[in-house]
């Protein structure tokens, strides 16, 4: 597995993985080819300068990929929010390891970034036992936050870490 940054090419392969992970309930927000795939191409130049994304392939092929987005305003320009999909087919590969742990060592030299932010749902033990045994702490629970694609409400929990400095 090789760990690269994302390209505006990588755009079709990253909706389509993201679409047919959205059909499992408790992962992704958004259902099934609600973002359009221009959004992606726009997020991928946007962090090529902003922020990171990253793509992890297998034979030049994708299988996960995640970014660090910084939010917009100055007062909170230091808070990059986390997002990670490790495609279908590829779970429990130590590819969303690998991908949190490219993605906090450019946190960690990256000067901007003061802490890093994620909701995950809660049900999502996986990913939030990935998430703490990366540093990152729960700060909050945000009811009934998501509508599942299956109907059923389902709450988040906001996670943080902090950079060493």
């Amino acid at each position: 597995m090789r760990i690269r940054t994302a390209k505006p090419d990588d755009a079709e392969a990253i909706a389509a993985a993201e679409a047919e992970t959205q059909r499992t309930p408790g992962l992704l927000v958004g259902y099934p080819g609600e973002i359009p795939l221009e959004a992606y191409r726009a997020k991928i130049a946007e962090l090529a300068v902003d922020g990171r994304y990253i793509v992890a392939e297998e034979n030049g092929v994708p299988v996960g990929h995640a970014f660090l987005d910084p939010m917009p305003m100055r007062a909170n320009a230091h808070v990059f929010q986390l997002t990670i999909v490790v495609h279908p087919g590829h779970i429990e590969r130590g590819i969303g390891r690998a991908m949190l742990g490219d993605l906090l060592d450019w946190a960690r030299r990256d000067a901007r970034v003061g802490r890093v932010e994620l909701k995950v749902r809660a049900g999502n033990l996986r990913a939030q036992n990935l998430y703490r045994s990366m540093g990152f702490v729960e700060e909050a629970r945000f009811r009934n936050r998501v509508r599942r694609i299956d109907g059923l409400f389902e709450d988040d929990l906001g996670m943080a870490w902090f950079p060493p400095r």
